[in-house]
């Protein structure tokens, strides 16, 4: 079963794989972060009189979460905000009853070939296989954490690194780039080396940023993580995004931290 089934042009239905680790009758907002950005590479390979491999790819996306979702058909909308041959800069919404749940602002950027400089300090995360099998349901509930294989070597409560795959398609029977799949579980990384039980400190995320160098290969997704909380009620999980062939970039989401719940 795929995490969302197209109902129409615009909007698609959630199936039971998004159910929320907060909520049960919740969606967990990472796969309808991966639908969003599904949608504006569909839209934009659509419109754009280029195609193939003149799309402009994903660079930088912006999601700012304005609420819950329930298990329910939600709706799509995508707008151009700076059109251009080599950069773009696109919204897009995803609303559930007429109410705006995400927001996405998405830089796509025209690729060129810059071999003669590219490098990094980053160094690779050990790889999938060696990696300890570690089971997410021992401490969150939900469809979407059910659905998810997790490999994870925990430093310390809030300070890991890890590696996430699914074999639910993100949509059913449409074909998905690897970098929306890859979007679609992004959202697991504030849950993956908590630092406090959820069951006594709530810390849902209210943004996820992140920024790619290049689109994720197919296959596992990996997280160096580190999660902080502040004395004021404002937190920050930073984690830099790798595959298995290296690091392809970084990730942000804001936290606030609920001792009461």
């Amino acid at each position: 079963m795929a995490y969302f089934e197209r109902t129409g042009p615009t909007t698609f239905r959630a199936t039971e794989h998004t159910g929320g680790a907060w909520a049960l009758d919740e969606q967990h907002i990472a796969p309808a972060l991966g639908l969003l950005a599904h949608v504006v590479e569909s839209d934009r390979g659509t419109r754009r009189p280029e195609t193939g491999d003149d799309r402009l790819p994903l660079a930088r996306l912006s999601f700012d979460i304005l609420g819950t979702l329930p298990i329910d058909e939600v709706e799509t909308t995508v707008h151009v905000r700076r059109p251009g041959r080599t950069i773009e800069l696109v919204e897009a919404t995803l609303s559930h009853g007429g109410r705006p749940a995400v927001l996405l602002r998405a830089w796509l950027l025209r690729q060129r070939d810059t071999a003669a400089v590219a490098g990094t300090d980053t160094g690779p995360l050990p790889s999938p296989d060696a990696t300890p099998e570690w089971d997410p349901t021992t401490v969150w509930p939900g469809g979407f954490i059910r659905a998810a294989h997790l490999r994870r070597h925990q430093v310390a409560p809030g300070r890991a690194h890890f590696w996430v795959r699914t074999d639910e398609p993100l949509v059913d029977g449409e074909h998905v780039s690897s970098t929306a799949a890859a979007v679609g579980l992004m959202d697991i990384a504030n849950g993956m080396t908590v630092r406090e039980d959820p069951t006594r400190v709530a810390f849902p995320n209210l943004d996820l940023t992140a920024h790619l160098v290049r689109a994720p290969r197919p296959g596992w997704l990996g997280f160096d993580t580190t999660v902080t909380f502040g004395d004021n009620g404002i937190g920050v999980t930073s984690s830099v995004l790798h595959d298995e062939s290296g690091p392809l970039g970084t990730l942000a989401q804001v936290l606030t931290v609920r001792p009461d719940g």
